[in-house]
């Protein structure tokens, strides 16, 4: 039974490491043609340059407050965490670019230079995500950074979905101001 159930693990891993090597080029194709550009919206920066002047002093005591409070908050009728972040002028940016991918894209979210959101299509799980791969393997690596996370299934939406996140620097400056997040149906790609 024990040899019978590592078999079987040993069997998933390797059809879920065939699954992102199938799918790769298609999500980094899907975000060289579609997603890339979007960094350079004047939207996109402005909301980053102003998180980033806000949050710049942040330790992570404070940080870690904001993403309690968000947590706190989903799901909830009062929510001066998330509003702000789900209400702005680059939020809507970030909906309508989900509303015009016909299903390609499930959320958009972007994050200051703390990991902080500063924009989201839709409400996410916490509000800091300067502690995962999406952050960690972007912003923290520099400018022209992307990672491309394992195409995993969504039971909720019975669909193969994968994150892919860019770094976003100033077109003018090259300064570093923060990362996308884009969740994609990597199926909807073929």
């Amino acid at each position: 039974m024990i040899k019978q159930s590592v078999t079987t693990l040993a069997m998933l891993f390797a059809c879920q490491a065939a699954l992102a090597d199938e799918f790769t080029p298609a999500l980094q194709g899907y975000l060289d043609t579609n997603i890339s550009q979007w960094a350079t919206n004047p939207v996109i920066l402005d909301a980053l340059r102003a998180a980033n002047a806000k949050t710049a002093e942040y330790d992570l005591v404070s940080i870690n407050a904001l993403d309690l409070a968000w947590q706190a908050e989903i799901g909830m009728s009062d929510t001066p965490t998330i509003t702000p972040v789900l209400t702005n002028d680059a939020a809507d940016f970030l909906r309508d670019q989900v509303d015009a991918s016909n299903g390609v894209i499930s959320e958009i979210f972007i994050m200051d230079q703390v990991g902080l959101n500063v924009a989201v299509s839709s409400v996410t799980s916490d509000m800091w995500q300067g502690d995962e791969e999406k952050f960690t393997q972007t912003y923290e690596v520099g400018a022209g950074a992307t990672h491309i996370a394992e195409v995993e299934f969504d039971e909720s939406t019975h669909s193969y979905l994968a994150q892919v996140s860019i770094s976003i620097s100033d077109p003018q400056t090259g300064d570093l101001l923060g990362a996308m997040t884009i969740g994609l149906n990597a199926e909807a790609l073929f």
